[in-house]
């Protein structure tokens, strides 16, 4: 009886654990941001499984799990061939998000690794057809091409190509010396242009002040000049009013002058003139009359 009933508590025990191992692969917890794509006996549900707790078929279901969170991956340095035959490596990132869990996993075996080998043919492609300054200059329109047919290629996937960006483009050496020299003569030419226009605009500063210079001088000499003929055309004024008054003085002094007074004048000017060294005279006519006139006076 011993022996028989060891056996059964070590086939009870067995079931129990293979129950309790079956229990544990039969509940499953899927976060948020997690679907499972369930199998049941080959065949995928019509729906994914999730968030939250979700109950399995143990050994009928078989779960697959598909992340729907914005992923991003590199693809690193590929060599590719410009338009112009110029070998130039390009890196770059691609962001995806999965649309539909079900296709992602259903429509192909390894979409990340699918992916990643159609953006290495795309970036070819879309190289190929681009000159070498283009693709320099053109980064953004290159990140949207990518981009645009990526996604046409993932979508039939469920998986949407959120965005492209290229991170790095190394030129051939010889292009790199030339950019490096073109960026050299570029900033001597700026350096030049910041110095001839602060010349100019120092020049221009010099010549308005002189400008402003010149027109205060001209101002100040005109106000001068008007301050000048104001002061002489008041001395002219007051010299004019002074020869009035003199004038009016001498014309009524020389009423009271009579003929008598007038001849002792002449007297005193013949008294100097004979006091000369002159042997000729010139005396006017009315000097006779004035001395007739005095001498009958004395009579």
């Amino acid at each position: 009886m011993s022996g028989a009933s060891s056996v059964v508590l070590c086939i009870l025990g067995a079931i129990v654990v293979v129950a309790f191992v079956l229990l544990i692969n039969a509940i499953r917890i899927v976060p948020e941001y997690q679907r499972l794509v369930v199998f049941r006996l080959g065949r995928v549900l019509e729906k994914p499984k999730g968030p939250g707790i979700v109950f399995l078929i143990p050994i009928i279901d078989r779960p697959v799990r598909v992340d729907l969170r914005e992923q991003i991956r590199e693809v690193p340095h590929q060599v590719s061939i410009t338009k112009d035959n110029a070998p130039i490596s390009i890196d770059f990132l691609w962001y995806f998000k999965v649309i539909e869990p079900t296709a992602s996993v259903v429509a192909v075996g390894n979409f990340e690794m699918s992916a990643a080998g159609m953006a290495t043919t795309t970036l070819r492609s879309v190289i190929g057809g681009i000159a070498l300054d283009d693709v320099l200059s053109q980064r953004e329109n290159i990140n949207t091409t990518l981009r645009t047919k990526l996604d046409e290629v993932t979508e039939r996937w469920g998986v949407k190509v959120t965005n492209v960006e290229i991170r790095e483009i190394i030129p051939p050496k010889d292009v790199q010396d030339a950019m490096n020299r073109q960026m050299t003569a570029e900033r001597i030419r700026r350096a030049v242009v910041t110095e001839s226009t602060g010349t100019r605009e120092a020049a221009i500063n010099v010549a308005e002040g002189e400008k402003q210079s010149a027109i205060l001088r001209a101002e100040g000499q005109k106000q001068a000049n008007i301050l000048q003929a104001e002061g002489e055309k008041q001395a002219q004024a007051l010299r004019a009013e002074g020869f009035a008054v003199a004038l009016d003085k001498i014309f009524a002094s020389a009423k009271e002058i009579d003929q008598k007074t007038m001849t002792l004048q002449y007297f005193d000017a013949l008294k100097s003139i004979g006091q000369g060294a002159s042997t000729k005279y010139i005396f006017p006519m009315e000097f006779t009359s004035m001395i007739e006139n005095f001498i009958k006076g004395k009579e």
